[in-house]
C-alpha cells in the first residue's frame, strides 16, 4: 500500500512570488496545445488551407489566448453552477476567489466553445473546421491538469482494496484508508488514450465535425468510466442512479458526440483541399 507523498504544492518560491506546481501544469497544458497545433497544420485541410486567408501560427496563438479565457471563466462558472448552486448564490462575490479552488471541465468546455463561436466568426472560418482542428490538441492539456490534481493530493480515488499494489493513502482526506489514485486513472484515459484515438482517427481527413465528435464521445466515455473510482464530492455524493454530478454531465456530451457524428455524416462531405477558409 503506498502513501501519497503530499508533495509541496508550491515548486519554486522567489522572495513573495510563490509558483505553484498547479500553474506549472497549466503552462504545460498550453506548451503542449502549441506545439500540436503546430503540427496540425500539417494535417488535411488545413495544410492546404495555408496563405491569406487560410491557416497561420498567428490563428493558432489567437485561439490559444481566447481559448483560456474560456477555459478561467467557463470552468469557474460551471462549478459554481453544477457543483455548488445555493451557496454561490447566498455568496456570489466568492464566484471571482478562483484563488480557492474550483473549476469544471464541463464548464470549461462551454467556455471554450462558446470563445471558439466567436473566433470563427470575427475570422470568418467555419465553426466545424475550427473545433476540429482544436480537439485533437486538447487531450495532453487535460492529462497535465489531471497530474496537478495528483500533485497536489486533490481529487482522490474512491475507497480501494488494501491488495491492489497501487492503492494509495492520502493523508489530505483526513484519513487513512487506501485509495484508488484516480487523478492518476484520468491522465492515462482522458489524456494519453484519447489523445492516441483521436490524434489517429483526426490524421485522416474526416467530414467537418466529426473530429469534435469523436472528442466529445471519447472524452466522455472515458471520465464516465474513471468516476467509477473517485471519490464524488462530499457535499453532493452518489446521485441517481448510483451516478455521480460528473457521470450525470458526462451523459448529454456522449449523446450530442453521438447526434453530431451522425450529423455530420448524412450532411458534409469531406473537406476538400481546395477549400477556402472563409465561406
Amino acid at each position: 500500500m503506498l502513501i501519497h507523498p503530499k508533495i509541496d504544492p508550491v515548486a519554486l518560491q522567489l522572495g513573495p512570488i510563490a509558483i505553484h506546481w498547479y500553474g506549472l501544469t497549466y503552462l504545460l497544458a498550453f506548451g503542449l496545445f502549441m506545439a500540436l497545433a503546430h503540427m496540425r497544420l500539417r494535417h488535411e485541410p488545413f495544410r492546404s488551407l495555408k496563405g491569406p486567408g487560410g491557416w497561420s501560427s498567428k490563428d493558432i496563438e489567437d485561439m490559444l489566448f481566447l481559448g483560456v479565457l474560456g477555459v478561467v471563466v467557463g470552468g469557474r462558472l460551471g462549478y459554481c453552477l453544477f457543483y455548488k448552486p445555493m451557496y454561490y448564490l447566498q455568496n456570489p462575490l466568492e464566484i471571482f476567489f478562483v484563488w480557492q479552488g474550483g473549476m469544471s471541465f464541463h464548464g470549461g468546455l462551454i467556455g471554450v466553445i462558446l470563445s471558439q463561436v466567436w473566433y470563427a466568426r470575427s475570422r470568418g472560418k467555419p465553426f466545424w473546421q475550427v473545433m476540429d482542428f482544436i480537439a485533437p490538441c486538447v487531450p495532453l492539456g487535460l492529462g497535465a491538469g489531471r497530474l496537478g490534481n495528483f500533485i497536489n493530493g486533490e481529487l482522490w480515488g474512491r475507497a480501494a482494496d488494501p491488495d491492489l499494489p497501487w492503492a494509495m493513502v492520502f493523508p489530505q482526506s483526513g484519513t487513512s484508508i487506501p485509495r484508488h489514485p484516480s487523478q492518476l486513472y484520468e491522465l492515462l484515459l482522458e489524456g494519453i488514450v484519447l489523445f492516441i484515438v483521436l490524434w489517429w482517427y483526426a490524421r485522416r481527413q474526416r467530414k467537418e465535425a466529426q473530429v469534435s465528435a469523436v472528442f466529445l464521445i471519447g472524452y466522455g466515455v472515458a471520465r464516465f468510466t474513471a468516476e467509477y473510482f473517485r471519490e464524488p464530492d462530499a457535499h453532493l455524493g452518489i446521485l441517481a442512479f448510483k451516478m455521480s454530478m460528473g457521470q450525470w454531465l458526462c451523459i448529454p456530451m456522449i449523446l450530442g458526440g453521438v447526434l453530431l457524428w451522425v450529423w455530420a455524416e448524412t450532411r458534409n462531405a469531406p473537406a476538400r483541399p481546395n477549400q477556402t477558409a472563409a465561406r
